[in-house]
């Protein structure tokens, strides 16, 4: 077996210049039917999404949790938080999750592929975990986002554990979750970007 692939330390990551984000005028937030319709048609142009979720924490013992409350899917210049309080809403989101031939790129998504078959009813289809792919190129442990732009951008990805463990069941969501929401997405289509040489 080869030798496990460098990772830089924390404290070279603490000196890397912030990762770029998705501004909130290239995010939309779709809560209706009609807005998810939009916004799978914009999504439908593209062969590839970034992809991950939000789910309300739990904090009791034995408390199951609701979520997913959003799932976010991301193009290379725009960004799609869906929240799942209307059906209708659901049920689009529920078929753009089932369209085989997108790849959805993420990270640790066996966890939200599980809530969504729960919640939506769909299992999601050509679902890409980036973990797999960058243990599959060398590095021998769990990646996740932060890890995997410091490798492959030299650039720190910012995450906040105040936003990471906010309410997203709330109807009305902040500007900052939502900023956390589409950016998680959005960073990793161009982490599966990178890897795999295509834009």
């Amino acid at each position: 077996m080869s030798p496990a692939l460098p990772l830089p330390s924390p404290e070279e990551v603490a000196l890397f210049e912030p990762f770029e984000r998705l501004a909130l005028d290239r995010i939309t937030v779709v809560a209706m039917e009609a807005q998810a319709r939009q916004a799978a048609a914009h999504l439908m142009t593209a062969r590839a999404w970034g992809f991950d979720t939000e789910s309300k924490p739990t904090f009791a013992v034995g408390e199951a949790s609701e979520g997913p409350h959003t799932v976010q899917l991301a193009l290379a210049d725009h960004a799609y938080v869906f929240q799942l309080h209307d059906q209708g809403c659901r049920e689009e989101v529920a078929a753009l999750l089932a369209q085989p031939d997108v790849v959805k790129a993420g990270f640790g998504l066996g966890d939200d592929t599980r809530r969504i078959a729960h919640k939506l009813g769909v299992e999601p289809q050509n679902v890409l975990d980036l973990d797999t792919v960058l243990r599959q190129r060398g590095y021998r442990r769990q990646m996740g986002i932060k890890a995997a732009v410091a490798v492959l951008f030299g650039r720190r990805f910012l995450k906040s554990k105040k936003q990471t463990t906010s309410n997203w069941a709330n109807r009305q969501l902040t500007d900052a979750q939502v900023l956390y929401a589409a950016n998680d997405a959005w960073a990793a289509l161009r982490v599966h970007h990178a890897l795999t040489g295509s834009s």
